[in-house]
């Protein structure tokens, strides 16, 4: 029998093992722990964004294939929300393209906007899709590093003009950031967009964590922004406003030509998807201003909680500005390697996070750094701070 020489993976994928959060969700199922490693919600969303659901399929709507584009009553509820919220008019019909996920919606942009060689900037730490992604478009990552500064994760401008070069095709921007918990600011959004302007670059901008911000932070699209609305794909997702993650209904917004540019990838990963939970969604972004509210006065509360008991258990604590993640630093607990710590946390403490080096490809910046998620029942936070507090 002859034997295969060639790795049978591709070499493109060769650096990406199973991710970290099967690994962690894993362990915490064989110890009994905690999970605070993976970012979805332990309870479900709207009753009466499930009964939308339910009512679809029952009437079938969805059940055979939808619309390659997207549902039109999602199309329109997502152009009118763009609107209502940030100003922004979008045509249904020919600048929403409804996805899987925003996962997808990541890989059929940047498939359709990359070519081998092209340079991606990407804010490290960064969602650990993007790496994969800007690999399989034969793309060439470029990392600009966020760094902890005063209780917070900053972006330097300096070093992210410095990042740019006569290969670089775009920026992949996230904010609200996961896993950081940082959102950028209208000044620094401006300088991006002055830099994407000056040196003619698309942005590709994951705004999944648009509804959930806190305190005095404010969620500004990039797209609003003078001379970005026709280079900026807006990556938005039900997952994580609506805690419904695995419907995996996500959306671009986008000018005609982009949007056709990523309906030519998304056609042949996914074709269609979700069909009845589309109308579902529909539904959810039309709900009251008084939904968003609350989901984020309850989130708040819940970060406050975790916060505060990392803090008492003897973390440095980067209380963020948004998403549902904590970051945290190990050191001042005598320890310095994010991964042996996330090992060991389940028999120490009976809870599961995640190592931030995974984010990284500066792998050393991110080694003393831990993510902890708090989209969690307030009892179980309460539980795992208490469980937490035996590490101080």
């Amino acid at each position: 029998m002859a034997v295969m020489t060639r790795p049978l993976l591709n070499r493109r994928l060769a650096e990406f093992g199973t991710t970290i959060f099967a690994e962690m969700s894993a362990l915490a199922a064989r110890t009994g722990s905690i999970n605070l490693g993976q970012g979805f919600p332990d309870t479900d969303g709207p009753e009466e964004i499930r009964e939308a659901a339910v009512r679809a399929l029952r009437d079938g709507l969805g059940n055979q294939y939808p619309p390659g584009p997207g549902v039109p009553e999602l199309r329109r509820a997502v152009a009118d929300h763009q609107r209502e919220w940030y100003g922004l008019t979008y045509d249904p019909d020919a600048e929403v393209l409804v996805t899987a996920g925003a996962t997808e919606a990541i890989a059929a942009a940047l498939l359709a906007l990359v070519e081998p060689g092209d340079e991606v900037i990407a804010l490290e730490p960064y969602y650990d899709s993007y790496a994969a992604c800007v690999a399989m478009a034969g793309g060439t990552r470029v990392p600009v590093t966020l760094r902890p500064h005063e209780g917070a994760y900053v972006l330097d401008l300096d070093e992210l003009r410095a990042a740019v070069t006569d290969r670089t095709r775009l920026i992949l921007l996230n904010t609200p950031h996961n896993p950081t918990g940082t959102v950028l600011t209208r000044a620094e959004l401006t300088a991006v967009a002055e830099l994407a302007i000056e040196r003619d670059l698309l942005v590709v901008t994951d705004e999944v964590y648009e509804h959930l911000v806190f305190d005095d932070a404010e969620h500004v699209p990039l797209a609003s922004l003078p001379g970005m609305r026709e280079r900026t794909v807006t990556i938005g997702s039900a997952g994580k406003t609506f805690s419904f993650t695995g419907w995996k209904v996500g959306w671009i917004t986008a000018s005609p030509e982009l949007t056709a540019a990523v309906r030519s990838a998304k056609q042949f990963l996914t074709y269609v998807s979700s069909g009845p939970f589309q109308y579902a969604i529909a539904e959810a972004l039309r709900l009251p201003a008084a939904y968003f509210d609350g989901l984020r006065a309850d989130l708040r509360a819940k970060r406050d909680l975790l916060s505060e008991g990392l803090a008492q258990a003897g973390f440095e604590v980067y209380r963020p500005a948004g998403t549902y993640f904590v970051t945290t630093d190990i050191r001042p607990l005598g320890a310095d390697d994010g991964f042996a710590f996330c090992r060991s946390l389940p028999e120490r403490a009976g809870v599961v996070a995640i190592p931030n080096a995974v984010f990284y490809d500066h792998r050393e910046a991110g080694a003393p750094f831990v993510r902890f998620a708090f989209c969690k029942k307030t009892e179980v936070l309460e539980e795992a701070v208490n469980r937490l507090k035996r590490l101080a």
